[in-house]
């Protein structure tokens, strides 16, 4: 089989077929994918037949589990969460928001992986923001302005006590387990640059970011919510349709995402894995 990579022609994003990732994960392979990866960012590859063993080997060979705060993992595992929504269910849609994993911790993940489970026949639709293009297409002076910024990020407005998925949370599927770490604060420059391929992002999401060193709080959010509009262009996204049998990885340092609903009704179930830095 020969690896083959489709370009979504949106601003980041491709589809891998000719590759069977529960079979031999050789050395050749591994690079190839991770190129491809790290050129489109988001990866797709259809028509897989993974288990939850197939899922830890690939995230394994790719560099390894993360860290993954705050979700309890699935019987059995230690490093699979289920991304998982009944048919029922009428709580608020978990990940609406804009934002890259765990962008909290002092080494965020470099990647995540989800491996469709339960994939609803319409909606559920996964959007991914490219922050280098993003990033790329401000004025030079909007740019060094950027790079002189830090931000502090912490998870206590979603997954504190009485943050948005902490105890008046009820009724949710998802297996979140929400406790007072996550009132810590970790700075990140608002500006990274990958340390694959040199080149620079915004890495600013207003879900986890809480401030700006040195800003006042005001002036720090009017800020942050001018640059998600921005972050969030048209140009800059590219919608991903959920298939049976698919595996999604992404690039943490590259790329937001956030999730869409529209599949009400409908039960939808993913396995994830992160990537460790």
């Amino acid at each position: 089989m020969s690896l083959t990579v489709s370009p979504s022609g949106q601003s980041c994003g491709a589809t891998v077929t000719g590759v069977d990732l529960s079979g031999e994960l050789t050395a050749k392979l591994i690079a190839d994918i991770r190129a491809a990866w790290l050129q489109h960012k988001v990866l797709a590859f259809a028509g897989q037949q993974m288990d939850d063993d197939a899922l830890e080997r690939f995230t394994i060979a790719m560099g390894g589990f993360g860290e993954d705060p705050f979700f309890a993992p699935i019987e059995g595992r230690q490093n699979i969460a289920a991304i998982l929504r009944e048919a029922d269910e009428t709580s608020p849609l978990f990940a609406e928001n804009w934002h890259s994993d765990w962008s909290f911790l002092a080494e965020p993940p470099s990647g995540t992986c989800l491996l469709a489970v339960d994939i609803p026949p319409t909606g559920g639709d996964t959007l991914f923001a490219n922050q280098i293009a993003a990033f790329n297409a401000l004025t030079p002076e909007r740019q060094e302005f950027l790079r002189a910024l830090t931000a502090i990020h912490s998870a206590q407005l979603a997954y504190a006590p009485d943050g948005s998925y902490g105890e008046k949370d009820t009724g949710r599927s998802m297996d979140i387990r929400p406790d007072e770490s996550a009132r810590a604060t970790q700075t990140h420059s608002l500006v990274q640059r990958h340390p694959e391929t040199g080149e620079e992002a915004l890495y600013s999401t207003l879900g986890y970011i809480i401030g700006i060193e040195g800003m006042d709080q005001a002036d720090a959010i009017a800020l942050l919510s001018e640059l998600a509009q921005w972050q969030s262009r048209d140009e800059f996204v590219y919608r991903h349709r959920w298939e049976p049998d698919m595996l999604v990885m992404w690039d943490n340092r590259s790329v937001l995402h956030k999730a869409t609903g529209g599949y009400e009704g409908h039960r939808r179930e993913l396995h994830r894995t992160t990537i460790a830095a």
